[in-house]
């Protein structure tokens, strides 16, 4: 939802940020026993038209509704989950460690400075209108660009997994979050929270 400053109480200011969390659903339970081969749980969440939906997701989803989002997630108990069930934000607390993983935002063909932190050239000594240039990418003799040499191109909208964070506090009315910190990809992007 965005950032945000969250006062504890002591009265120390935190930097935070405001996660709009379910409630999900659990549209699926697969067994290690059953035809599956592996415990994991199938978690939908959202809404879509049903037009927009195949008439085998549509089959899928059955009564439980239209979901927009299906992420799986492999656990270890599986007697703790069963297809209906909500998960709500108050699975979490105050103080807990989770871990969160997004799509970053997106900066579009971005030079060497900002993509990779290079320094530049510098401003005297002849040079001219190279302070932000990559400079050398390579010995003369070697007649190509080595593999994995860092030069300009497209930056951002990679997946990016945050771990250490901590609940700062739950609103379990208007169903949010209080993360301490900062977390992938701009307001609206689809997070994966793990405790």
């Amino acid at each position: 939802m965005g950032m945000t400053q969250f006062f504890d109480d002591t009265g120390r200011a935190h930097a935070a940020t405001l996660v709009s969390v379910g409630p999900a659903v659990v549209t699926q339970v697969k067994q290690l026993d059953g035809k599956d081969g592996y415990n994991a749980v199938q978690i939908a969440i959202g809404t879509k038209k049903e037009k927009n939906l195949t008439k085998p997701v549509r089959g899928h989803f059955g009564d439980l509704g239209l979901f927009r989002y299906v992420r799986e997630f492999i656990v270890e108990n599986i007697g703790d989950y069963t297809r209906g069930q909500q998960i709500t934000v108050d699975t979490f607390g105050a103080g807990d460690d989770i871990t969160i993983s997004g799509v970053s935002k997106g900066k579009g063909f971005q030079g060497v400075v900002k993509r990779h932190g290079f320094h530049g050239g510098r401003r005297t000594h002849g040079q001219k209108h190279s302070e932000r240039e990559p400079g050398s990418i390579g010995p003369g003799g070697l007649q190509r660009v080595a593999k994995g040499i860092r030069m300009a191109g497209r930056m951002g909208s990679d997946r990016v997994t945050i771990k250490g964070l901590s609940v700062l506090a739950v609103d379990t009315q208007n169903n949010i979050m209080v993360v301490k910190g900062a977390v992938p990809g701009k307001p609206g992007t689809l997070l994966e929270i793990k405790g």
